[in-house]
Protein backbone atom coordinates (compact mmCIF):
# COMPACT_ATOMS: atom_id res chain seq x y z
CA UNK A 1 0.00 0.00 0.00
CA UNK A 2 1.49 3.29 -1.11
CA UNK A 3 0.99 6.90 -0.28
CA UNK A 4 3.39 9.75 -1.08
CA UNK A 5 4.53 11.55 2.05
CA UNK A 6 6.40 14.69 3.00
CA UNK A 7 10.16 14.79 2.94
CA UNK A 8 11.31 15.44 6.45
CA UNK A 9 14.58 13.69 7.36
CA UNK A 10 14.30 9.88 7.52
CA UNK A 11 13.96 8.29 10.96
CA UNK A 12 17.01 6.08 11.56
CA UNK A 13 16.53 2.89 13.57
CA UNK A 14 18.71 1.24 16.20
CA UNK A 15 19.71 -2.44 16.14
CA UNK A 16 17.11 -3.14 18.82
CA UNK A 17 14.40 -1.44 16.77
CA UNK A 18 15.40 -3.36 13.65
CA UNK A 19 15.10 -6.61 15.59
CA UNK A 20 11.54 -5.67 16.56
CA UNK A 21 10.71 -4.81 12.96
CA UNK A 22 12.07 -8.20 11.93
CA UNK A 23 9.52 -9.93 14.14
CA UNK A 24 6.75 -8.12 12.25
CA UNK A 25 8.51 -8.98 9.00
CA UNK A 26 8.47 -12.67 9.83
CA UNK A 27 4.70 -12.55 10.26
CA UNK A 28 4.28 -10.79 6.92
CA UNK A 29 6.44 -13.43 5.23
CA UNK A 30 4.33 -16.18 6.76
CA UNK A 31 1.11 -14.43 5.73
CA UNK A 32 2.35 -14.31 2.16
CA UNK A 33 3.11 -18.03 2.22
CA UNK A 34 -0.54 -18.57 3.10
CA UNK A 35 -1.44 -16.48 0.05
CA UNK A 36 0.89 -18.43 -2.24
CA UNK A 37 -0.55 -21.72 -1.05
CA UNK A 38 -4.12 -20.57 -1.66
CA UNK A 39 -3.51 -18.80 -4.99
CA UNK A 40 -4.71 -21.28 -7.57
CA UNK A 41 -7.43 -21.49 -10.23
CA UNK A 42 -10.95 -21.50 -8.79
CA UNK A 43 -10.14 -19.61 -5.57
CA UNK A 44 -11.91 -16.32 -4.81
CA UNK A 45 -9.68 -13.43 -3.78
CA UNK A 46 -11.81 -12.83 -0.66
CA UNK A 47 -10.90 -16.32 0.56
CA UNK A 48 -7.22 -15.39 0.53
CA UNK A 49 -7.87 -12.16 2.40
CA UNK A 50 -9.93 -13.92 5.06
CA UNK A 51 -7.14 -16.42 5.68
CA UNK A 52 -4.59 -13.64 6.21
CA UNK A 53 -6.93 -11.73 8.52
CA UNK A 54 -7.37 -14.85 10.66
CA UNK A 55 -3.59 -15.39 10.72
CA UNK A 56 -2.88 -11.86 11.96
CA UNK A 57 -5.58 -12.14 14.60
CA UNK A 58 -4.14 -15.44 15.84
CA UNK A 59 -0.72 -13.83 16.33
CA UNK A 60 -1.90 -10.56 17.88
CA UNK A 61 -0.75 -8.44 14.93
CA UNK A 62 -2.53 -5.32 13.69
CA UNK A 63 -3.29 -5.43 9.94
CA UNK A 64 -2.27 -2.05 8.57
CA UNK A 65 -4.39 -1.91 5.43
CA UNK A 66 -7.90 -2.52 6.78
CA UNK A 67 -9.55 0.82 7.48
CA UNK A 68 -6.71 2.77 5.87
CA UNK A 69 -8.13 6.24 5.16
CA UNK A 70 -9.10 7.34 1.69
CA UNK A 71 -12.26 8.53 -0.01
CA UNK A 72 -13.59 5.31 1.46
CA UNK A 73 -11.60 3.33 4.05
CA UNK A 74 -9.80 0.31 2.59
CA UNK A 75 -11.95 -2.72 3.44
CA UNK A 76 -9.41 -5.57 3.61
CA UNK A 77 -6.12 -6.69 5.17
CA UNK A 78 -4.55 -7.44 1.79
CA UNK A 79 -4.42 -5.70 -1.57
CA UNK A 80 -5.10 -8.36 -4.22
CA UNK A 81 -4.62 -7.04 -7.74
CA UNK A 82 -5.04 -9.20 -10.85
CA UNK A 83 -3.42 -8.74 -14.27
CA UNK A 84 -3.95 -5.10 -15.35
CA UNK A 85 -4.63 -4.09 -11.73
CA UNK A 86 -1.35 -2.60 -10.51
CA UNK A 87 -1.93 -2.05 -6.78
CA UNK A 88 -4.68 -1.56 -4.19
CA UNK A 89 -7.04 -4.20 -5.60
CA UNK A 90 -9.93 -4.96 -3.23
CA UNK A 91 -10.49 -8.66 -2.45
CA UNK A 92 -13.92 -9.93 -3.41
CA UNK A 93 -15.78 -12.54 -5.42
CA UNK A 94 -13.35 -12.56 -8.35
CA UNK A 95 -12.28 -16.13 -9.12
CA UNK A 96 -8.65 -16.68 -10.06
CA UNK A 97 -8.03 -18.48 -13.32
CA UNK A 98 -5.12 -20.13 -15.10
CA UNK A 99 -2.77 -17.56 -16.59
CA UNK A 100 -3.55 -14.72 -14.16
CA UNK A 101 -0.89 -12.66 -12.41
CA UNK A 102 -1.95 -12.00 -8.81
CA UNK A 103 -0.26 -9.20 -6.88
CA UNK A 104 -0.47 -9.66 -3.12
CA UNK A 105 0.46 -6.77 -0.82
CA UNK A 106 0.08 -6.84 2.96
CA UNK A 107 1.51 -5.23 6.08
CA UNK A 108 1.15 -5.59 9.82
CA UNK A 109 2.26 -4.00 13.09
CA UNK A 110 3.56 -6.19 15.90
CA UNK A 111 4.58 -4.79 19.29
CA UNK A 112 4.55 -1.27 17.88
CA UNK A 113 6.65 -1.90 14.74
CA UNK A 114 5.63 -2.33 11.10
CA UNK A 115 6.62 -4.42 8.09
CA UNK A 116 5.28 -4.32 4.52
CA UNK A 117 5.82 -6.67 1.58
CA UNK A 118 4.32 -7.56 -1.81
CA UNK A 119 4.72 -10.49 -4.17
CA UNK A 120 3.36 -11.35 -7.61
CA UNK A 121 2.10 -14.92 -7.95
CA UNK A 122 1.54 -16.61 -11.34
CA UNK A 123 -1.69 -18.61 -11.30
CA UNK A 124 -0.89 -21.88 -12.97
CA UNK A 125 0.96 -21.51 -16.27
CA UNK A 126 1.24 -17.91 -17.49
CA UNK A 127 2.24 -16.62 -20.92
CA UNK A 128 5.97 -16.26 -21.67
CA UNK A 129 5.61 -12.46 -21.74
CA UNK A 130 3.93 -12.38 -18.32
CA UNK A 131 6.64 -14.68 -16.98
CA UNK A 132 9.32 -12.34 -18.36
CA UNK A 133 7.55 -9.33 -16.85
CA UNK A 134 7.57 -11.02 -13.44
CA UNK A 135 11.23 -11.96 -13.78
CA UNK A 136 12.19 -8.38 -14.60
CA UNK A 137 10.13 -7.04 -11.68
CA UNK A 138 11.86 -9.38 -9.23
CA UNK A 139 15.28 -8.57 -10.71
CA UNK A 140 14.54 -4.87 -10.26
CA UNK A 141 13.87 -5.32 -6.56
CA UNK A 142 17.06 -7.39 -6.26
CA UNK A 143 19.03 -4.54 -7.86
CA UNK A 144 17.88 -2.27 -5.03
CA UNK A 145 18.89 -4.85 -2.41
CA UNK A 146 22.32 -5.28 -4.01
CA UNK A 147 23.05 -1.58 -4.52
CA UNK A 148 21.80 -0.06 -1.26
CA UNK A 149 25.11 -0.64 0.58
CA UNK A 150 27.19 0.36 -2.47
CA UNK A 151 25.75 3.78 -3.34
CA UNK A 152 25.60 7.12 -1.48
CA UNK A 153 22.24 8.43 -2.72
CA UNK A 154 18.91 6.76 -3.40
CA UNK A 155 18.72 8.29 -6.89
CA UNK A 156 21.77 6.24 -7.86
CA UNK A 157 19.88 3.07 -6.98
CA UNK A 158 16.59 4.17 -8.55
CA UNK A 159 18.26 5.04 -11.85
CA UNK A 160 19.64 1.50 -12.12
CA UNK A 161 16.22 0.04 -11.33
CA UNK A 162 14.60 2.19 -14.01
CA UNK A 163 17.29 1.34 -16.54
CA UNK A 164 16.81 -2.40 -16.02
CA UNK A 165 13.06 -2.15 -16.57
CA UNK A 166 13.26 0.03 -19.65
CA UNK A 167 16.02 -1.99 -21.29
CA UNK A 168 13.69 -4.98 -21.04
CA UNK A 169 11.03 -3.06 -22.98
CA UNK A 170 8.76 -2.46 -19.99
CA UNK A 171 7.93 0.70 -18.01
CA UNK A 172 8.13 1.87 -14.40
CA UNK A 173 4.95 3.23 -12.79
CA UNK A 174 5.70 6.81 -11.77
CA UNK A 175 2.38 7.67 -10.07
CA UNK A 176 3.22 5.68 -6.93
CA UNK A 177 6.35 5.27 -4.87
CA UNK A 178 7.70 3.29 -1.93
CA UNK A 179 8.20 4.79 1.51
CA UNK A 180 10.07 4.81 4.76
CA UNK A 181 8.61 2.54 7.43
CA UNK A 182 8.99 1.94 11.15
CA UNK A 183 6.60 2.80 13.98
CA UNK A 184 4.04 3.72 11.31
CA UNK A 185 3.60 2.24 7.86
CA UNK A 186 4.34 5.42 5.92
CA UNK A 187 7.35 7.33 7.17
CA UNK A 188 9.75 9.56 5.34
CA UNK A 189 11.31 9.46 2.83
CA UNK A 190 9.48 8.83 -0.42
CA UNK A 191 11.21 6.00 -2.30
CA UNK A 192 10.64 6.30 -6.06
CA UNK A 193 11.65 3.54 -8.48
CA UNK A 194 12.70 6.06 -11.12
CA UNK A 195 14.57 9.35 -11.44
CA UNK A 196 13.36 12.67 -12.81
CA UNK A 197 13.74 16.34 -11.93
CA UNK A 198 11.25 16.19 -9.07
CA UNK A 199 12.64 13.05 -7.45
CA UNK A 200 16.17 14.46 -7.61
CA UNK A 201 14.99 17.43 -5.52
CA UNK A 202 13.83 14.98 -2.83
CA UNK A 203 16.85 12.66 -3.02
CA UNK A 204 18.19 11.26 0.26
CA UNK A 205 21.49 9.91 1.51
CA UNK A 206 21.86 6.19 2.17
CA UNK A 207 23.04 5.65 5.74
CA UNK A 208 22.85 2.96 8.40
CA UNK A 209 19.52 2.87 10.21
CA UNK A 210 17.38 3.58 7.15
CA UNK A 211 14.32 1.37 6.80
CA UNK A 212 12.64 1.49 3.42
CA UNK A 213 9.73 -0.28 1.77
CA UNK A 214 11.11 -0.60 -1.76
CA UNK A 215 8.41 -1.65 -4.23
CA UNK A 216 8.90 -1.51 -7.97
CA UNK A 217 5.75 -1.58 -10.08
CA UNK A 218 6.46 -2.63 -13.66
CA UNK A 219 3.97 -2.36 -16.52
CA UNK A 220 3.99 -4.45 -19.68
CA UNK A 221 3.98 -1.37 -21.92
CA UNK A 222 2.97 2.16 -20.89
CA UNK A 223 3.49 3.61 -17.38
CA UNK A 224 0.19 5.51 -17.12
CA UNK A 225 -2.42 4.29 -14.64
CA UNK A 226 -6.01 5.08 -13.65
CA UNK A 227 -8.01 4.56 -10.45
CA UNK A 228 -11.32 2.71 -10.73
CA UNK A 229 -14.65 3.82 -9.32
CA UNK A 230 -14.10 1.89 -6.07
CA UNK A 231 -11.62 4.71 -5.24
CA UNK A 232 -8.78 2.23 -4.66
CA UNK A 233 -7.99 -0.18 -7.48
CA UNK A 234 -5.22 1.17 -9.72
CA UNK A 235 -5.11 -0.23 -13.27
CA UNK A 236 -2.85 0.24 -16.27
CA UNK A 237 -4.39 2.72 -18.67
CA UNK A 238 -3.70 0.39 -21.61
CA UNK A 239 -5.14 -2.54 -19.60
CA UNK A 240 -2.03 -4.66 -20.12
CA UNK A 241 -0.47 -6.64 -17.29
CA UNK A 242 1.58 -5.25 -14.43
CA UNK A 243 3.69 -6.70 -11.63
CA UNK A 244 4.41 -5.41 -8.11
CA UNK A 245 7.04 -6.73 -5.71
CA UNK A 246 8.23 -5.28 -2.41
CA UNK A 247 10.44 -5.87 0.61
CA UNK A 248 11.00 -3.88 3.75
CA UNK A 249 14.76 -3.31 3.80
CA UNK A 250 17.09 -2.04 6.53
CA UNK A 251 20.47 -0.56 5.71
CA UNK A 252 23.05 -1.33 8.42
CA UNK A 253 26.79 -0.89 8.84
CA UNK A 254 27.11 -4.52 7.72
CA UNK A 255 24.93 -4.31 4.62
CA UNK A 256 21.23 -4.86 3.97
CA UNK A 257 18.83 -6.76 6.21
CA UNK A 258 15.66 -7.93 4.47
CA UNK A 259 13.13 -7.35 7.24
CA UNK A 260 10.43 -9.31 5.39
CA UNK A 261 12.64 -12.18 4.22
CA UNK A 262 11.35 -15.75 4.16
CA UNK A 263 14.67 -16.88 5.58
CA UNK A 264 14.19 -17.85 9.22
CA UNK A 265 10.56 -16.71 9.24
CA UNK A 266 9.22 -20.23 9.68
CA UNK A 267 11.69 -21.54 12.26
CA UNK A 268 9.31 -21.10 15.19
CA UNK A 269 6.22 -22.47 13.45
CA UNK A 270 4.66 -25.47 15.17
CA UNK A 271 5.85 -28.59 13.38
CA UNK A 272 3.22 -31.14 12.33
CA UNK A 273 3.38 -34.35 14.35
CA UNK A 274 5.58 -37.04 12.86
CA UNK A 275 3.62 -39.91 11.35
CA UNK A 276 3.31 -42.87 13.63
CA UNK A 277 5.53 -45.80 12.78
CA UNK A 278 3.61 -48.85 11.62
CA UNK A 279 3.45 -51.64 14.18
CA UNK A 280 6.12 -54.31 13.71
CA UNK A 281 5.05 -57.24 11.59
CA UNK A 282 4.13 -60.31 13.51
CA UNK A 283 6.76 -63.03 13.46
CA UNK A 284 5.83 -65.96 11.24
CA UNK A 285 4.44 -68.98 13.05
CA UNK A 286 6.97 -71.75 13.65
Amino acid sequence: MLRPNTNRPPELKSARELALMREAGKLVARALKICRDLARPGVKTIEIDQAVEAFYAKHGAIPLFKGYPGKTPFPAVTCLSVNEQVVHGIPGQRVLKEGDLLKVDTACKLNGWCADRAITVPIGAVSPEKARLLKVGEETLQIAIDLLPKRKWWSQVASEMQKHVEQAGFSVVTSYVGHGIGRIMHENPQVPNYVDRETRKADFRLEPGLTLAVEPMVNMRRPEVDTLGDQWTVVTRDRLASVHVEHTLALTANGVTIITSDEGAFDDEPKPPAPESPPPAAAPAQ
